[in-house]
């Protein structure tokens, strides 16, 4: 995938305060108020940002911490990992690898019947394409 670069004011217009405030400025939505349910539907995640292909719904569950929460992307391609220690604590920020969107974080909390990793991910990020 060709990587997606645009200036902050073209990010600005394309996108709603909110999702620009969490993608491209790396902040967090409040917990409990975005798209966090798990339902048994099929489809996949794409970043708001650039449309890349993220997180299979298949993948997805519940975590009860207010956010949506996959147990691994769809391919190691899509997603970038960093270390992050802002807000006085260690942690492993996710973005997107096409355009450095800013998706939330991971931890070694998930499923231990999976991956046991929780990609713990801000649904404004996402936008989700039923059956894909």
């Amino acid at each position: 995938m060709d990587k997606v670069t645009r200036t902050d004011a073209e990010w600005r217009e394309q996108l709603t305060d909110e999702q620009y405030r969490v993608t491209r400025q790396a902040g967090t939505e409040r917990p409990f108020t975005g798209d966090y349910q798990v339902e048994p539907v099929q489809g996949i995640y794409h970043c708001i940002c650039c449309g890349a292909p993220l997180f299979e719904n298949e993948h997805k569950f519940e975590a009860h911490c207010g956010w949506p929460s996959f147990d691994r992307p769809l391919a190691d391609a899509a997603i970038e990992e960093h270390e992050d220690t802002s807000m006085g604590m260690r942690r492993i920020e996710v973005t997107c690898r096409r355009c450095d969107a800013h998706l939330g974080h991971v931890f070694p909390d998930g499923p231990r019947d999976t991956t046991g990793m929780r990609y713990c991910i801000n649904s404004v990020a996402l936008t989700f394409h039923q059956g894909e």
